[in-house]
């Protein structure tokens, strides 16, 4: 019962953090890249985790684990954040969100065939009516067109949840804080190929962007990556925790309301509305 409850809380701390990213990109992207603030955000994390180590029993890297280091950084944060960052400044808070919320979908499907993990029925029917839902979003609000920026966020969304089964081999081996410090790291060593064009954006930043970047490379980026890593680590199966981004979309579209003042429209209010009932149901099957 306690490790059931244990990974709740962290979940919780995730989804609320994540869901803040969502609203506070796009609001600094009117003066950043997608990749400056990338950068921005992943260099302000490692620096915040590389201060925590000397505090943290960690243990030492075996050189066969760098491979899989190396593609967790690549699909968690380098290419990712690129990705997430690009689908965002196109599309509002509330929709990118509903897309991103596709992750668990994606996330078990992909455990099925790489882990075996069991799907249920009800599962099964999960994953059905999340697509419909994100359907319902791109054909209502673009007819048959796909934009470019939910290309963008279908893109992030596939390479999260491929983030999340390289994590839940991770950490069989290191601690949770320790696998997601080293996949930032690694992420944001990519990174830094954007570091001249952030040098010549950050000159003429505001102070109130500065502050939301430090917001989410501390938040949305240190504090929720360990989080997430360590409920996959206490969890019984990865799909028990994936099923929280289903939260984000309601989440997102309230602080979205509050901090921006966007509004959803109906296409991601009837899209994510199937997604968030479906969950409330799902949710007493799991976990």
């Amino acid at each position: 019962m306690k490790k059931n409850f244990s990974f709740h809380v962290y979940a919780i701390v995730t989804i609320i953090c994540w869901s803040l990213a969502f609203v506070l990109s796009r609001l600094v992207m009117r003066e950043l890249t997608s990749e400056s603030l990338g950068f921005l955000r992943y260099l302000v994390a490692s620096i915040v985790l590389l201060g925590l180590t000397p505090f943290l029993k960690l243990r030492k890297v075996e050189s066969k684990d760098l491979g899989l280091i190396i593609l967790t950084g690549a699909t968690g944060f380098f290419l990712y954040m690129i990705a997430f960052n690009k689908g965002v400044k196109e599309v509002n808070a509330a929709t990118s969100s509903v897309i991103i919320a596709t992750v668990p979908m994606i996330t078990a499907l992909f455990s099925r065939v790489i882990y075996k993990e069991k799907i249920t029925i009800k599962q099964w029917f999960a994953t059905g009516v999340s697509f419909i839902g994100v359907l319902i979003i791109t054909i209502l609000s673009k007819g048959f067109t796909i934009s470019n920026g939910l290309n963008w966020l279908f893109i992030a969304s596939l390479l999260l949840a491929s983030y999340n089964l390289l994590q839940k081999k991770l950490v069989q081996k290191y601690s949770a804080i320790q696998s997601t410090m080293m996949s930032i790291f690694a992420g944001t060593v990519m990174l830094v190929i954007f570091l001249p064009r952030t040098i010549n954006e950050v000159r003429g930043i505001s102070f109130s962007s500065v502050i939301l970047v430090l917001i989410m490379g501390i938040f949305s980026s240190a504090i929720a990556y360990v989080s997430w890593t360590k409920a996959f680590e206490v969890a019984e199966n990865i799909a028990s925790v994936s099923n929280y981004m289903y939260v984000t979309p309601l989440l997102t579209t309230v602080l979205g309301l509050v901090i921006a003042k966007e509004f959803p429209d109906g296409s991601t209010l009837i899209g994510g509305l199937i997604i968030l009932v479906l969950n409330a149901t799902e949710k007493g099957t799991t976990g």
